[in-house]
Order: structure tokens, then C-alpha cells, then sequence
């Protein structure tokens, strides 16, 4: 494996991973496994390794999946927590990194600025900005593991007066570590995931605030989970630490789609389900409907999960309220609401959300033309129409991200294999110009409808519809054909000429192929 920090046009790079997180390491252990020739490195525009679970800081950050279906098919999670802290998680992905060989691979601070295909050549020419000055790669293939996050910076909308407040503001993607709460008042504005956390995190152990307030304006459906899953630690036990993982993960994984399919089925029964588990978790009399039934179905938006039902425990405790209301302005001493109350504050959280930038933010052009992402449409959820040997991860969001990563680069190192077979050096997808198509995310969170025009769109019909359930997506990427007739592959022997396959023997012998290396242990199940 080469192991160089610059590619030239005498030795171009077969794959450059842009991102060093959850999907760039898993990316990076697909190739190491399922495609041993293939030359590639990782370029991480910060100094770690890690991504999301690097840069958050904030008091009690952790997952809100569990970490069976969250970790990787190929590597166990052992720790007792299913839900777990972030640093827990952090270093779970460095362990990855370091048990397959791919810290060596990692370029730190390289920042992609830019990205050009050349059909001539067949090739990537990626532009970095690092310490030293700008830097070049050459590449046969990108494969954009990002995510969809600004990791230069968070949401937070305008709030009037926020002059005048005296005190501290923070947003958690920018979390000071010098910033002490201990005995503070503090606001929490927003209700997602990151307000959930934040509260009861801030309200335990030795440096507690004197009393955190979470203030939204609209409720969200929070649901309750042990911290620990039993039933994994009893497989684990029964069964070993690899067979147990795995049937845990099956489990888990059936867990969550037949929650999510019946939620969405059945919205008005689960919103009772939920009300009820509520009620019991929360102090008699408290206000339920106004705090936490939101106007929307389950599932319109992502479920919180609190573990252990932290939340509901800070609020019994009384160190933690919940006021729905909204922001009239910020004051020299806090918030004034709507209603006329203010809330007092020392801190004030913005928890409001994140922005979205698709690939990092990486202008790309082919042969010239600049890429334009709402011009384009996903196929499959890995490459985009138009774009050639291009892949991206974006994982579930009704489910653990890292399901759907794992199957998109199982997909991806068939589709390497299948061009070494026959020859060919680049692959785009084409969409049907008159096909209908809808927003690429269907999802109503504040994060994605503010950058829904931004981004790439879907189609109404497979491969081009993004699947929401990993079933589906077992049949799509892990079994489905790589040679079906929205792929254009084209060869530099074959002077550019485009070749299209149909779905005939060569599909066939090339899945039979895959079921064989599957059985044999060399390619992850």
C-alpha cells in the first residue's frame, strides 16, 4: 500500500477518502478487506481523527442510537453501555483506524478545497489547503466521507437584544473548554437531541449548574432507554463476544425498523405510547401536552432518546425545568418570553442546530463545468447523476447512520471490483431527464428544510428513490446488480466510448462471485 502524501499524474491514487470520521474509517476498512490492491489515503481537514466525535465538546455528549447498530458491522462493540458517551465512541473509532492499518493513511489538515474530473485521463485532481501551502492528488475515485455537517459552524438565528445580555453565549459545536457552570443559571434554547443532553448532563456531578431551563418553542417527542441493553450483555455471555454482537445487532436493527414502519403506520397509537411512558417518568400534574406533545406525527422528526430517562430525572429533581414558550428578545440579565416572563440566566446555550454543507463544502466541476447539487440526482444514496466516479455516505435518519454507510461501501468496493474485471476506468450514473423527483432528505427537522434547495434530489423509482429502511437497502447495495442500465461505464482504450449494461449473465456471474469471497470470510456480511 502506498503510502505517499501527494499523488501525481505518474501515480494517481485508485480511491482518496475525503474525512476522517465514522464513514471515512469504515470506507477505509472496506477497501483494506474487500479491495486489498487498491492504493488510497484519507484526507482529515482537522488535526484528529474522529469527525463529529472529535469536534463536539459540549457537557454529556453521546450517541442517540445504540452503539450495536451505531458501531460497525466488523468491529464488536464491547462496552456495557449500549447508549454511550462520546468519548466511549471516539475511541471506538480510533481502535478501527488503528486495527486496520489506517492511521499510517491519514492526512491531518488537509483541508479539500476543490475537486476536477478529467474524462481525457479519467482521473480526480483535488486541491488542499494545508500548513505547509496548497497541495495536490491525483485520483481514480473520491469517495466523500463527510457526512452532511458545517463543521466550521453551527445554526443560531437572530435573537433581538443579544447585545445587551452580560452573560456568556455559547453554541455546543463551540464548546470553550475553560467554560465553568458550576453554580450557574443557565438557558438551554432548542428541544433536539443536543437540548436533551445537555440538560441533565449540566445539572449532575460535582460542577452542576444551580438550575438549567430548556426552552423551546415547540415540543419533540422524547422517549426513555436503558443505557445498558441486558438482553446484548446475555448474548454476549451465551454466546461469545463476535456471535453475540451480531445477533444483538440483528436484533437491534429489527428493533428499529418495525418501530419506525409502525410509528409511521400508526401515529396516533404511538403518541399515546409515548404520553403514557411520559406521564409515569415525570412529576404528578406536570404539564405534559405543553411540553412535550409536539404538533407533528412520530418519526415527521427524529425521536429523542434520553437514557436511562435522565431528563425526566432532572426535572423531577427540580434542577431542570421545561419552558414552551418563545424569545421576545435577549435582556442585559437573560430572556424575555412572549408571555412577559424572563428567564434568568448566567449562560445561555444555543442549542438551535446545524447547518448543512454537502461534501464539505468541495466545489466540484467536470471536464470544466462546475457540479451543481440540485441539478444533480442520488443514485442508490452514493453517487450522483451526471458526476463520475464519485461516492458519498450519508447514512439513516430514522436509524443508526452507520447501517446505511456500511452497505454503501459494501456497494462501492463491488462496483471496483466489477470495473477491474472488465476493464473500465470510469462509471457515472444517468437519470431520466423526465423522471419526477423530491427533496434528497424527507425529513422535517429545521436543518434539513433550511438547506433542502441546496442539495442533490431523489427519484420516484429504484435506484434512484433513497430507501429509508435497511432491508430495503440490504437488496439495493448488498445483493443488487452493479451493471444496471442507469450506469454509463466508459474505458480510456476504448477512447471514451460509453458502454451500457443490461442485467444478463455478466450481473449474475459478478453476484455469484461476491456470495463465493462472502462465504470465504473475505468480504464483510
Amino acid at each position: 500500500m502506498r503510502s505517499t502524501t501527494s499523488a501525481t499524474a505518474v501515480d494517481p491514487l485508485d480511491v482518496l477518502i475525503i474525512g476522517a470520521g465514522i464513514s471515512g474509517i469504515g470506507a477505509g476498512h472496506y477497501l483494506r478487506t474487500n479491495c486489498p490492491g487498491k492504493s488510497f489515503v484519507i484526507l482529515e481537514g482537522r488535526g484528529a481523527s474522529g469527525g463529529t466525535w472529535d469536534l463536539f465538546r459540549y457537557p454529556g455528549i453521546r450517541s442517540d442510537s445504540d452503539l450495536h447498530t451505531f458501531g460497525y458491522d466488523f468491529k464488536p462493540w464491547r462496552d456495557k453501555d449500549a447508549i454511550a458517551d462520546g468519548s466511549k465512541i471516539l475511541d471506538y473509532l480510533r481502535e478501527a483506524a488503528t486495527e486496520n492499518g489506517l492511521n499510517e493513511l491519514i492526512r491531518f489538515n488537509h483541508n479539500v478545497i476543490g475537486a476536477s474530473w478529467d474524462s481525457t485521463e479519467a482521473l480526480w485532481t483535488v486541491d488542499a489547503e494545508t500548513p505547509e501551502g496548497p497541495r495536490t492528488f491525483r485520483a481514480r475515485w473520491i469517495f466523500a466521507g463527510t457526512g452532511y455537517y458545517n463543521y466550521d459552524e453551527g445554526y443560531t438565528p437572530y435573537f433581538p437584544g443579544r447585545e445587551d445580555f452580560t452573560g456568556t453565549i455559547v453554541h455546543p459545536q463551540h464548546w470553550p473548554a475553560d467554560l465553568n457552570h458550576a453554580g450557574k443559571k443557565v438557558v438551554v434554547i432548542g428541544s433536539g437531541a443536543t437540548a436533551v443532553t445537555l440538560v441533565p448532563a449540566m445539572t449532575t456531578g460535582p460542577g452542576a449548574a444551580d438550575h438549567v431551563t430548556m426552552l423551546q418553542r415547540t415540543p419533540t417527542f422524547v422517549t426513555a432507554l436503558p443505557r445498558e441493553d441486558k438482553i446484548a450483555q446475555a448474548l454476549r455471555r451465551t454466546f461469545g463476544e463476535e456471535r453475540g454482537y451480531r445477533l444483538t445487532r440483528r436484533k437491534n436493527i429489527a428493533v428499529q425498523h418495525w418501530t419506525w414502519r409502525l410509528a409511521r403506520r400508526f401515529p396516533g397509537q404511538t403518541r399515546a405510547l409515548l404520553r403514557k411512558a411520559q406521564v409515569r417518568a415525570l412529576p404528578e400534574g406536570y404539564d405534559v401536552d405543553k411540553h412535550f406533545n409536539p404538533p407533528y406525527d412520530p418519526w415527521d422528526q427524529r425521536l429523542c432518546v434520553v437514557p436511562d430517562g435522565d431528563l425526566f430525572k432532572a426535572i423531577r429533581s427540580g434542577r431542570a425545568d421545561v419552558v414552551t414558550d418563545r424569545i421576545e428578545t435577549f435582556t442585559p440579565r437573560g430572556i424575555r418570553l412572549t408571555s412577559g416572563e424572563e428567564l434568568e440566566a448566567d449562560i445561555i446555550i444555543t442549542a438551535t442546530g446545524l447547518n448543512l454543507r454537502l461534501i464539505g463544502g468541495i466545489e466540484l466541476a467536470v471536464d470544466g463545468a462546475p457540479v451543481h447539487f440540485p441539478d444533480t440526482v442520488a443514485y442508490r444514496g452514493l453517487m450522483l447523476s451526471g458526476v463520475p466516479n464519485l461516492a458519498l455516505s450519508i447514512g439513516y435518519t430514522n436509524a443508526s447512520w452507520t447501517l446505511k454507510v456500511g452497505l454503501l461501501c459494501e456497494y462501492f468496493t463491488r462496483l471496483l471490483r466489477h470495473m477491474d474485471t472488465y476493464g473500465y476506468d470510469a462509471v457515472r450514473p444517468e437519470a431520466d431527464p423526465d423522471m419526477p423527483t423530491r427533496p434528497l432528505l424527507d425529513f422535517a427537522a429545521g436543518y434539513i428544510q433550511r438547506s433542502i434547495d441546496d442539495l442533490p434530489r431523489q427519484g420516484d423509482r429504484d435506484p434512484w428513490a433513497t430507501s429509508t429502511g435497511f432491508p430495503d437497502d440490504v437488496k439495493l447495495l448488498r445483493n443488487g446488480a452493479v451493471d444496471d442500465a442507469c450506469l454509463r461505464y466508459s474505458s480510456r482504450s476504448s477512447n471514451g466510448t460509453d458502454h451500457r449494461h443490461s442485467s444478463g449473465s455478466s450481473s449474475g456471474a459478478e453476484r455469484a462471485a461476491y456470495r463465493d469471497q462472502r462465504a470465504a470470510g473475505r468480504v464483510a456480511s
